[in-house]
């Protein structure tokens, strides 16, 4: 097992000559190995630890200027929005909403400022299906950079790198760690001049993980590809049961066959992941709100990813900080509801879902 480093500073052989170590908010042995695997997962030459996934993203966004341009789908994670727009809009960043589905409106959005696709795929809540190929193919003849958040799908089921992709982002937190017992980011890349301006970044700005939070995340992924499998196949159980139920409207899991992204999907995803929202056919909030609350198994809380199922309810939780009219345009409604679906016995959670179903 690697070691935990519990330590803050490291003794130097002399005066300014350190042994690879100098300071914890720099480098940190436990780290390092974690670095080094999680970036192994993305066939990247290059990965970084951040102490949660807003401070990598944070961290991509230090190395815009004022005027610079950025362009990002329109369904997107409300952490990121909130960072996006009260945080960097007001520095002179500008921000262009677009569906990334649709890549004659990525294009037409890119210009002479742009300087950053940001893209999310399966996207958070609606689970969208950008074509990663398509979009780092259009990144590199307008030659800008393309990041990815690849934290619905984790590097088991996609590897953006590989795709074409500049960047990949990770809120480690979710799939990576697996078990809801730590917050962390990660970064990875092939680019090594893009690596070291974002390890200075993150050495200066100070975003790094403790050591104890990098020992559990290497203990997670070991169990990676087992626990991504049970994602997998609960996932596809409980998208299913959705369909057929006369109660639930419609169902967003991108291997449904009739998923606009089905296709995308199947292409660049070796498998549909366990991430599923869908909205309830009466179109009545309170009934949403029944239903996130009549759960035993999938408990209501925030984060996805562990091996626990979990439900909420995107318009007041995760993407509360989007404004109304906009949650909506995008179809955020406020009869959404979004699972992570967890490794427990399938029957027990179909069973869950239909206890609670039944009470509206």
């Amino acid at each position: 097992m690697t070691p935990i480093f519990q330590t803050s500073t490291y003794v130097q052989e002399s005066p300014g000559q350190h042994k690879g170590y100098a300071y914890a908010r720099g480098k940190n042995p436990t780290r390092s190995q974690l670095e080094m695997a999680l970036a192994a997962l993305e066939n990247a030459s290059f990965g970084l630890c951040f102490s949660s996934g807003m401070g990598a993203i944070d961290a991509v966004l230090k190395r815009l200027r004022p005027g610079d341009e950025v362009v990002c789908g329109d369904d997107l994670y409300g952490g990121s929005y909130r960072l996006f727009t009260r945080q960097y809009e007001p520095m002179g960043i500008r921000f262009h909403w677009v569906d990334q589905t649709d890549l004659s409106s990525v294009r037409a959005a890119i210009n002479a400022k742009t300087r950053l696709i940001w893209a999310e795929t399966p996207t958070n809540p609606l689970m969208k299906v950008a074509d990663i190929r398509a979009l780092a193919a259009l990144a590199d003849e307008k030659g800008v950079l393309l990041a990815v958040d690849n934290t619905f799908a984790s590097p088991y089921l996609q590897n953006p790198l590989d795709l074409g992709a500049h960047l990949v982002m990770h809120s480690a937190t979710k799939y990576l760690g697996g078990h809801s017992d730590l917050v962390m980011g990660f970064l990875a890349t092939n680019r090594k001049e893009l690596h070291e301006e974002l390890a200075f970044i993150l050495n200066s700005s100070g975003a790094n993980p403790g050591p104890m939070d990098c020992y559990l995340a290497l203990r997670g992924i070991k169990t990676l590809h087992l626990r991504m499998k049970a994602h997998c196949e609960n996932g596809q159980a409980v998208a299913h049961f959705l369909v057929a139920h006369p109660k639930v409207g419609k169902v967003y899991w991108p291997g449904l066959p009739d998923h606009p992204g089905h296709a995308v999907a199947a292409a660049q995803m070796r498998g549909f992941g366990g991430m599923i929202s869908f909205d309830l056919a009466s179109g009545r909030i309170e009934d949403a709100m029944k239903v996130a609350s009549s759960t035993r198994l999938f408990a209501l809380a925030e984060s996805l990813g562990g091996v626990e199922s979990l439900i909420g309810h995107p318009a007041s939780m995760t993407h509360a900080s989007i404004p109304r009219e906009q949650r909506l345009a995008s179809g955020v409604t406020d009869t959404l509801l979004r699972l992570s679906v967890g490794v427990e016995g399938v029957r027990d959670l179909l069973h869950d879902l239909e206890s609670a179903l039944a009470g509206v």
